[in-house]
């Protein structure tokens, strides 16, 4: 049952429209995906996939399937080759109009979805922060930027106002996906139909005026934030920009758009686009408060100490250096044993709660490295010196994401396992037994 004041005020809003806004929630919710470009370009996907596939129509790598389909089942999801998403959700991260080579700030990003979306259209180059205050969800959001295969995001657990006073005029682009009343979700979640109220609605509107704030401080100028949410609530719509604009005069609405569910294939959302007035120079370097993270020195002895089990690592198993470090300008940074690279000028990580520093590339044992399942989806095929490929629709690769070993045949040592062609873990070969180094939290069995 929807909320009767909802329902009023939703009357007054559409007027002749109501009833078909109405309507739209005995419909079925659309689903759809969208491809992960650092693994595969959206026309080489369709031709290779064997999903009832329609395009959703705000971007190019979103597609509608069928229920029938159940890609969160097949193989291709747990090598990230898409990400599910809910269509009208795809819009906010188009409109964000992400460059490679840029710093941008995913503000509330769990579970990573826009996270993932901007990271595609970087390219792996620039600095992506993506932040989540709630630390159940901050795990979530790092676990599937490793999915993705992303290598260039550093994942923190940390409030909007901490990051506002490291980070002021800082970033190219903001991402501020508000927490929200969630009316557009109604058909989607019961839960958040159960909990709406008018008190709640005012509640959410606060919180955005705080977080929008948060976010003035931290984009450059000639920057772009863009405000989103899944609600139809005026006051945290239009209201809330309009609120910012009279705050902030020194930011222009360049263009706000709704999507009604009676009207797309999609649920209830917005979005407004927001720019800074003023511009920096194309040289333009700006730095966090606490610096740039220095890693692990550059030293010759000392970085071999620390390093060279990684070093021996990546001569017999990589063609070439992963990204970063073909020019010598990529960051090494231990946690404990956990070796992660970063890149150029990453912020430091000193103060910050950061689940996720950069890529992580693996562990550094008792004279030995044994990578990551990250580095595995972030490598390609043509990377390695060694690969497995199973077919998408074969036992063997059922078993193998279920942490069995098979037999195969080839030179000792690690595999990239990969399914059809697209990279989904790692193996170790020896004595014609491939080893199953598939995370035991991610098996299905």
């Amino acid at each position: 049952m929807l909320p009767e004041k909802f329902l009023q005020r939703m009357q007054a809003m559409l007027g002749q429209e109501y009833e078909q806004f109405l309507a739209s929630y005995d419909h079925d919710k659309y689903q759809a995906l969208r491809v992960n470009t650092l693994k595969a370009s959206a026309e080489n996907f369709v031709k290779q996939c064997s999903f009832q596939l329609s395009p959703v129509e705000w971007t190019v790598t979103g597609f509608y399937y069928e229920a029938a389909d159940q890609p969160g089942k097949h193989p291709y999801h747990e090598a990230g080759v898409y990400y599910i998403q809910e269509p009208s959700a795809m819009l906010p991260a188009t409109l964000l109009e992400a460059m490679s080579g840029e710093k941008i700030l995913d503000l509330c990003a769990a579970p990573g979805g826009k996270s993932t979306q901007i990271a595609a259209a970087m390219e792996g180059q620039g600095i992506l922060i993506c932040n989540e205050i709630h630390p159940a969800r901050a795990k979530i959001l790092s676990e599937n930027i490793e999915r993705m295969g992303i290598v260039n995001a550093m994942v923190l657990n940390e409030t909007p106002q901490r990051l506002a006073a490291i980070f002021p005029d800082y970033f190219d682009r903001i991402m501020v996906d508000a927490p929200c009343s969630g009316e557009g979700m109604f058909r989607k979640n019961e839960e958040a139909c159960e909990q709406w109220s008018e008190e709640n609605v005012q509640m959410c509107a606060d919180r955005q005026d705080e977080i929008l704030d948060c976010a003035a401080d931290m984009v450059r100028p000639g920057g772009r934030i863009v405000y989103s949410t899944c609600t139809f609530a005026p006051l945290e719509d239009e209201g809330s920009v309009e609120r910012f604009l009279s705050r902030h005069t020194d930011f222009t609405l360049i263009k706000d758009m709704r999507l009604w569910p009676h009207k797309v294939k999609g649920e209830g959302h917005y979005a407004a686009v927001l720019k800074r007035q003023g511009e920096v120079p194309e040289d333009y370097r700006c730095y966090g408060r606490n610096g740039i993270e220095q890693g692990i020195p550059k030293g010759k002895n000392s970085f071999q100490k620390e390093c060279g089990d990684y070093l021996a690592f990546e001569k017999e198993y990589l063609k070439q250096p992963i990204q970063y470090r073909q020019d010598g300008q990529g960051i090494f940074l231990k946690f404990g044993d956990q070796l992660y690279l970063c890149p150029p000028d990453m912020p430091a990580t000193k103060g910050m709660k950061v689940l996720r520093p950069g890529l992580h590339l693996g562990t550094m044992k008792k004279n030995r490295f044994e990578p990551s399942h990250a580095l595995a989806l972030a490598l390609r095929p043509e990377e390695v010196t060694y690969t497995y490929d199973l077919s998408a629709d074969s036992r063997e690769v059922r078993d193998y994401l279920n942490g069995m070993t098979f037999p195969a045949e080839g030179e000792k040592g690690w595999y990239l396992i990969t399914v059809d062609g697209y990279s989904i873990g790692w193996g170790k070969l020896a004595g014609g037994v491939m080893k199953n180094h598939y995370p035991k939290g991610l098996r299905k069995g």
